[in-house]
């Protein structure tokens, strides 16, 4: 069942704070998941999740070290010394510990790194903070299980009951060669059934799937959900197997990508909190907002260049909003599906096949719409002429949005720019531009204005 956090539980907790009963808090917390003391941690002020976090065993903290917001991690850690921080650290597994020591000062890194009481525990952190977090080698841990496949099945299962004492859970036994290069994996019930003289070489599974220490954290996830991994091997540029990405660690890089991806489309040109200072939430927004009152001024110039034609015609000048906001809807959702097409897999280039269905899901959607609005047109104003004129320039802006919203998405994601960019304000806004001087001229073109 679910731990809810209320406003009873909390004062309880400041009470036993206030009369420093740590026997108590203790009997209260050690119960409960290491998420949900994160979450109760979060509703405390600094001095009081420090205090606590201070009472808690070392094996109980590291946990909740990861689950806590930045800025309070932050806080915690600056109020611990490099020892306790190290003790936190010893608690965790390598890329956890290495993705907490690399929020440290420089200074402060080395003091802790220092005080770490298992130092191949320590020489694994370090080796992996030299890789950029969003590559896989930011992402992996070192703990795993590999065996040689030059062992016998009783040497093997002897060195894994070893290996496994420092790994949390095992996903997959990797068999590597003398020169420690990845080989291929093996399965446990192969282990099981075979003899105890066998050799591993004899048993193992060749074919696996792996990543290198370069590869993008995207890309990695995106194999992982492909392949439906629990975890993946990762080998340096000699094929060497150095470490292993599991499925929890996937998990927040999707996250993380859905949430930069959600506020690019809506404009937002940096990651962004709930809880970041208004300097920090301005800065993001602006930019976009920007950019589009200037598109946006631009196209008020189209609208007074064809001030003469909805003088004589005052109906074209009621249904630009319509037009507008028409073509946008149909311009993000064409660039919403490219992008999720990209993110998946399923749509890696251009596609003529694609292309033409999405031209012709517009052109039938296009359609619908405009025989409508001749119909509304011509009952409300009586003017079929014009209500004919309007319908057409729907359809033809409306084509155009789908084929912007299809086609700069794929041209964003060739040029190694990301397409999320393209769901949001670029697409209405463009729209607005280029589809009301095609509305005004198609428009014109059969009134023979």
């Amino acid at each position: 069942m679910e731990f809810k956090v209320s406003k009873e539980f909390i004062h309880q907790l400041e009470e036993l704070i206030n009369k420093k009963n740590d026997n108590e808090l203790e009997v209260l917390l050690n119960d409960l998941h290491h998420a949900d003391i994160a979450e109760i941690l979060e509703e405390l002020d600094f001095d009081e999740a420090t205090y606590i976090f201070k009472v808690l065993d070392s094996d109980k903290t590291a946990e909740i070290l990861l689950e806590l917001e930045e800025d309070l991690r932050e806080n915690i850690l600056s109020r611990l010394s490099p020892k306790e921080i190290a003790e936190e650290l010893d608690e965790l597994e390598t890329n956890d510990a290495a993705d907490i020591i690399a929020e440290l000062s420089q200074e402060i890194k080395a003091e802790v790194i220092s005080e770490m009481i298992d130092v191949e525990h320590a020489k694994d952190i370090v080796d992996l903070l030299r890789y950029d977090e969003n590559t896989a080698g930011g992402l992996m841990g070192k703990e795993l299980v590999k065996v040689n496949e030059n062992w016998n099945v009783l040497t093997c299962v002897k060195e894994m009951r070893i290996q496994a004492e420092n790994v949390s859970r095992v996903h997959s036994i990797y068999v590597v060669d003398d020169e420690n290069r990845l080989k291929g994996r093996l399965s446990l019930k192969d282990l099981l059934t075979s003899s105890t003289k066998t050799q591993i070489g004899e048993v193992y599974i060749r074919k696996l799937n792996f990543v290198n220490v370069d590869t993008e954290d995207v890309e990695v996830a995106r194999i992982m959900q492909k392949y439906d991994l629990e975890a993946i091997p990762v080998v340096d540029e000699l094929g060497r197997l150095v470490g292993r990405i599991t499925i929890d660690d996937i998990v927040d890089v999707i996250k993380e990508e859905a949430d930069k991806d959600y506020q690019l489309a809506a404009g937002i040109t940096q990651d962004v909190e709930s809880n970041d200072s208004v300097y920090e939430l301005t800065k993001a927004r602006l930019p976009w907002l920007l950019i589009g009152m200037v598109i946006e001024i631009v196209a008020s110039f189209v609208l007074k260049g064809n001030e003469g034609t909805f003088q004589k015609y005052s109906t074209l000048i009621i249904f630009v909003p319509l037009l507008s906001a028409t073509a946008g809807n149909i311009g993000v959702q064409a660039s919403a599906i490219v992008v999720q097409g990209l993110a998946n897999g399923t749509l890696k280039e251009f596609s003529r096949a694609y292309f033409t269905k999405e031209l012709t899901v517009s052109m039938i959607s296009g359609s619908i719409i405009s025989l409508l609005l001749l119909g509304y047109h011509s009952i409300m104003y009586q003017q079929y002429l014009v209500g004919f004129a309007i319908s057409i320039s729907m359809i033809v802006v409306i084509l155009f949005a789908a084929t912007l919203g299809t086609l700069v998405p794929l041209f964003l994601n060739k040029n190694k720019i990301d397409p999320a960019i393209a769901t949001g304000p670029f697409i209405t806004t463009t729209n607005d531009v280029f589809g009301i001087m095609l509305y005004f001229t198609v428009a014109k073109l059969i009134l023979g204005f």
